[in-house]
């Protein structure tokens, strides 16, 4: 499989450089030099081209440009009818997308995040999810949905990411200024949350967590009484409302 990648930004840099070393043909656009150019340095199966090379020497394109930008940036390029093409950009529907690729096939959307670069990530996926298991491997899980409102609902509910991050963050910084350590501190505290999370479903950590009198316990019904389980809810809600 020859890839090749339009776009290298954060998220794309960050996705070649979870799956260079499962490809051995991985072409990026010098949209991003500096990236683009780092990426080549670390992996041997990584080249750099302009937009129209990095079409002609791949089979498989994955599209990390801002939807905006895109279809400017697509109408002066030559796609092949052999080609199959993924987007990675938000808020561009499989349909939308395929007149700008076409001859080749708009084949599937996937939504990356930063982990991917050390695997063990989850990808939403639409489309043809066989052929994003294949450009990501197994290294990653791939979460599938049917329709365009359902990959919009997971676009929405993964943005608990940045909310959850800042808690882990307060928690943090609050311990590192209490202990001798604040490093440590930051470790410790990351490391919670993600293995409970990972070994655990969230409803099933919240009731072996709700001792009475508990510690977390207290905290979550402090946190509750303030409002942050609706504040979550609401801000999902207006999240899908702005679609």
């Amino acid at each position: 499989m020859r890839i090749g990648v339009l776009g290298t930004g954060t998220i794309a840099t960050a996705v070649v450089r979870g799956i260079a070393t499962a490809h051995d043909q991985i072409t990026v656009s010098d949209r991003n030099a500096q990236n683009a150019q780092t990426l080549a340095q670390e992996f041997n199966s990584v080249c750099v081209a302009n937009n129209q090379t990095v079409l002609d020497q791949s089979d498989v394109i994955l599209l990390g440009l801002m939807a905006q930008d895109a279809p400017e940036i697509l109408s002066v390029l030559r796609f092949r009818s052999d080609q199959l093409v993924i987007s990675m950009m938000a808020g561009a529907t499989l349909s939308e997308l395929a007149p700008h690729v076409a001859p080749a096939r708009a084949a599937a959307i996937m939504v990356p995040f930063p982990g991917i670069a050390a695997g063990e990530s989850p990808v939403i996926a639409q489309g043809d999810i066989g052929l994003v298991g294949n450009v990501v491997t197994s290294a990653n899980t791939v979460h599938a949905v049917q329709t365009d409102d359902e990959l919009s609902a997971y676009l929405c509910a993964q943005a608990v990411l940045s909310p959850v991050a800042c808690l882990v963050d307060d928690a943090a910084k609050w311990l590192g200024t209490r202990v001798s350590d604040p490093d440590t501190a930051q470790a410790f505290i990351r490391q919670l949350v993600s293995s409970s999370l990972t070994n655990n479903r969230a409803d099933a950590l919240i009731t072996a967590l709700n001792t009475p009198g508990g510690y977390n316990q207290q905290l979550r019904i402090m946190m509750e009484n303030s409002g942050m389980r609706g504040a979550i809810l609401d801000g999902l809600t207006q999240l899908e409302g702005r679609k």
